[in-house]
């Protein structure tokens, strides 16, 4: 490690802690004096997203990617019957002959050792398949390919002629053929000459000449001979601030305002069910996507990792969020080999000792890629990726909802002490196990360990029935001289209907209230593609058209659109007691904006008295939004009628106001 360049900076070191710490930035410092009494000052990260790939959600999903399978690395080992041509299919066109084989002698790199070997016999004729021919592969992508008129994409593949014999590679979207008699149209297409024995990287751009929503991919020979192709790609040149994420799925992350993203888990962290071989090693996820060691999905699939830590930073720096990565701290999950319910804690394996010192490492080098100069072994590695300014990594969680037992604690507190004493200045995020309910002894144990390392955050996850969110106020019990703070990083109402997302909306009313203690929550988990849906509810679902919005999705972003640094509990009062009524108010004393936010979680009318009149300088004209519904109303892909609704209202310094049944309503005010 290059510790010279971290003790120059001590002095702001120490400071970026104690601010980190306290929940304060340089602009509230300055404010502080300003803002009027009665509030309390918490934390201005309260809402950030927590991405993992599953149901789809990378691959298929944030992944804008078109082609599936396209380093021909499925396998068994990832779902039963995979193999390397799963996704694939031979297309001979104009009745052209040949065969393909998998091949692994001399790959492009020994991360991605399959790729495929045409043999073209022969080449049809033009006039057998209404005007195009030629032997080789045809893919549909994850149900069809979506293909937009007049857009253009990007095609690449590596290539090279083992015979030696230069080769015409045609390259053709099209539309299928429907019924009997119904021929394929092509909508992009293009021929690009091959020529050499060593693998090359070739591309061009395709501009399509109509909308498809079930394109076909083809990539065919026209010359006999062998090729060999691997690595093939089709992307959409309009892609998320065009760093290769799917556009209205990025926008819809980018609506919700989310101060951090937690990634790349939970339980893909180390490995889910499957044991150490199946950890998600960051390093084996930067780098050319040719070098890049593609894994086994813990729910059931295969990860490509196109998506890897250097898109998760990146995209982080494009939202403006602080990147939370999840490292796997030497213990795998106790649900190894469906111990979760039979043996947990048998189930749960722990590498030796002797091992954490290459865990602890890696954990390093990874602050070293985020934070280091370009001139450090792991600096060059992300400036050669092309970001040669450090990304400014501030948090680091290690391990994901593994029990608290002797074994992890060793574990933890090994990594933990060692990272903390180089980087003084990285906040550590710590684990509570699975299911952090005060009851249970991995509560206990990761209260107990997170107390003795004075561990600055500890995350707790817990997903129950709406009741549950609509009731439980435990945050309000917390002892307010823990240096520990909470992360709720996982929670969710068991459904996603208009009554669950109002009893996460209350919930979070209670957790702005309890800010001082909890310093970020993450809604869990966040994406799911239509028709492999592995966790039930998500926050937003999609297919390849479009994403749906949840009720909660819209509860998110309105918290997302009202964070602030000040809490007032005291403004708004109710004429009826009721713990389905919850209210806060937030002031954001840089932007100077104040928040007034009211939740109606029964089925009755309820009555508002606000004050504001501490507020001096209050703009009168505010906006009002407002989400509301039956109970059980709920969104889908064929109908979005849960939508906030958005007014220019008047306010007064004091009013009374009717808070609508089953209702959460959000005053946007301008100081």
């Amino acid at each position: 490690m290059v510790i010279n360049f971290y003790l120059k900076q001590i002095e702001t070191i120490m400071l970026k802690q104690l601010l980190s710490l306290s929940l304060l930035t340089a602009s509230t410092l300055g404010a502080m004096a300003q803002v009027p009494a009665g509030g309390k000052q918490i934390s201005n990260e309260l809402i950030g997203i927590f991405f993992e790939d599953i149901s789809c959600s990378a691959d298929g999903g944030l992944n804008a990617q078109l082609i599936q399978n396209c380093s021909f690395e499925y396998n068994a080992n990832e779902h039963d019957g995979w193999g390397a041509g799963t996704a694939w299919k031979i297309s001979r066109p104009g009745h052209s002959l040949g065969y393909i084989e998998q091949k692994q002698q001399d790959p492009i790199h020994p991360n991605n050792p399959n790729y495929m070997r045409l043999f073209t016999e022969r080449v049809g004729h033009f006039y057998d398949y209404d005007g195009w021919t030629g032997f080789g592969l045809e893919n549909d992508g994850f149900d069809g390919i979506n293909v937009k008129e007049n857009a253009k994409y990007d095609f690449s593949a590596f290539m090279r002629n083992p015979d030696g014999i230069d080769k015409d590679i045609r390259i053709v979207v099209s539309v299928p053929g429907r019924g009997f008699f119904a021929k394929p149209r092509p909508i992009a297409d293009t021929t690009i000459k091959i020529s050499g024995k060593e693998w090359k990287k070739y591309s061009c751009t395709l501009k399509s000449t109509a909308s498809c929503d079930s394109a076909i991919f083809q990539i065919l020979s026209l010359t006999v001979g062998q090729v060999d192709v691997d690595m093939i790609s089709l992307k959409p040149q309009d892609t998320y601030k065009g760093h290769g994420l799917r556009k209205d799925l990025a926008e819809a992350l980018e609506a919700l305002h989310p101060k951090f993203m937690r990634f790349p888990g939970g339980c893909v962290v180390h490995g889910g069910g499957d044991g150490f071989w199946n950890t998600y090693m960051w390093k084996n996820s930067v780098g050319p996507l040719e070098q890049r060691k593609g894994q086994k999905n813990t729910w059931g699939y295969h990860q490509s990792l196109e998506i890897g830590y250097f898109e998760y930073f990146q995209f982080c720096e494009d939202m403006g969020m602080q990147p939370l990565p999840i490292l796997p701290c030497g213990v795998n999950c106790q649900g190894s080999n469906g111990g979760w319910n039979m043996f947990p804690t048998q189930a749960q394996d722990a590498c030796p000792m002797s091992d954490m010192e290459q865990w602890t490492q890696d954990a390093l080098d990874l602050i070293e890629w985020a934070n280091g100069d370009a001139n450090t072994k792991w600096g060059k590695v992300r400036a050669e990726a092309g970001h040669p300014k450090p990304f400014g990594l501030k948090y680091l969680g290690l391990g994901n909802e593994e029990k608290i037992t002797p074994e992890f604690k060793e574990r933890f507190k090994y990594m933990f002490n060692k990272i903390n004493k180089l980087h003084p200045e990285i906040v550590i995020v710590g684990t509570d196990g699975p299911g952090s309910h005060s009851d249970s002894q991995d509560y206990i144990e990761g209260w107990k360990l997170a107390e003795e390392l004075q561990l600055p955050i500890l995350d707790e996850h817990y997903y129950e029935p709406k009741e549950y969110f609509l009731h439980k106020r435990q945050y309000d019990n917390y002892p307010r001289n823990r240096k520990t703070k909470v992360y709720l990083g996982e929670y969710a109402s068991k459904d996603k209907k208009v009554i669950d997302a109002l009893a996460e909306g209350l919930y979070l009313l209670h957790v702005e209230k309890n800010a001082d203690v909890v310093c970020m929550t993450s809604y869990a988990p966040l994406f799911a593609r239509k028709g492999t849906n592995n966790w039930n509810p998500n926050l937003i679902y999609f297919d390849k058209e479009k994403p749906y919005l949840t009720c909660s999705y819209y509860i998110q972003q309105m918290f997302g659109l009202s964070s602030g640094d000040y809490y007032y509990g005291d403004c708004v009062k109710f004429t009826s007691n009721s713990d389905l009524l919850g209210q806060s108010v937030i002031l954001d004393s840089k932007a100077k904006k104040l928040y007034v936010k009211i939740c109606n979680a029964s089925g009755q009318a309820g009555q508002a008295n606000i004050d504001l009149s501490r507020f001096k300088g209050m703009k009168l004209d505010a906006v009002k939004t407002t989400l509301s519904g039956n109970p059980n109303d709920e969104n889908n892909f064929d109908a979005q009628p849960i939508i906030p609704i958005k007014e220019n209202v008047v306010i007064k310094a004091k009013m009374s106001e009717k808070i609508a049944p089953y209702s959460f309503t959000l005053y946007t005010i301008s100081l």
